[in-house]
């Protein structure tokens, strides 16, 4: 009996420790400015693994990011959600999350410079694979992704969930490493069917592989559950909303393609 009460003790204690885990990392950007990133690996891995940086929708680094970071985690990434306003800032209020967003966007070295940060601090972390490396961004973030393949940076792949595809640095061949995925809801009130084609056309001419995915009905937000309640606040909200199918189909979608790259 004390053998089998043993033997479940330990048993239980293996299951508590290999999961998913979670921690907060205060770092910096090339200007010193301080950023907490949300890192989430799984520890019954061993040995390294591709890592992946997410970054957050104009409302910051909330816990939908973080939740991201930890479902990556689960699929046996390393995966750090990134800080790109500062202090781990976020907000449910439109006027203010168009003001982060906007405070960042008027230095246009700066979103690169705190993408690059956290990409750094992710590779640093001692079971990241650092030759793996891939992104993800929502909304405000997907453009963060894109902008940061559009560059050239060190990245296998790079995918944007409903995010903008304007620029001011359009992609130019030879330059983008990154294979890209673009998740865009076709009733995406905030993204033109004019942007759409003129970034097909970009993509193209810098001969860029990239996949465009346009899901019918699914409208700007469809990956976050919080979608619904955060167009319909008290302060009045932008034109989004929740779409469990187009959520679950681009996340399927995400994790074929990481599959394919990191191969």
């Amino acid at each position: 009996m004390r053998a089998l009460l043993a033997l479940t003790l330990m048993c239980s204690a293996a299951l508590a420790h290999a999961a998913v885990q979670t921690r907060e990392i205060r770092y910096q950007d090339a200007d010193g400015d301080g950023l907490v990133g949300y890192y989430a690996y799984d520890d019954a891995i061993e040995g390294k693994r591709p890592g992946i940086v997410v970054v957050h929708e104009w409302w910051g680094l909330n816990d939908y990011a973080k939740r991201r970071a930890r479902d990556l985690a689960a699929l046996g990434y390393n995966a750090l959600a990134i800080d790109m306003y500062g202090d781990g800032k976020h907000t449910e209020h439109p006027q203010d999350a168009q003001a982060f967003m906007a405070e960042v966007m008027k230095d246009p070295t700066l979103p690169a410079k705190r993408f690059d940060a956290g990409l750094e601090l992710l590779k640093k972390q001692p079971n990241t694979n650092k030759h793996q490396l891939g992104a993800i961004g929502y909304c405000f973030g997907g453009k963060v992704v894109l902008d940061a393949a559009r560059r050239g940076e060190k990245l296998d792949g790079v995918v944007s969930f409903h995010g903008a595809l304007v620029t001011q640095t359009p992609a130019k061949p030879g330059v983008v490493r990154a294979d890209i995925l673009v998740e865009h809801g076709a009733a995406d009130s905030m993204v033109t069917p004019q942007q759409v084609e003129a970034f097909k056309a970009e993509m193209d001419a810098a001969k860029v592989n990239y996949q465009f995915v346009s899901i019918e009905g699914a409208k700007h937000g469809f990956t976050n559950p919080d979608a619904d309640r955060l167009s319909h606040g008290e302060h009045g909200g932008p034109d989004i909303g929740y779409n469990k199918a187009a959520d679950e189909s681009s996340w399927a979608d995400m994790q074929a393609f990481f599959k394919k790259v990191f191969k």
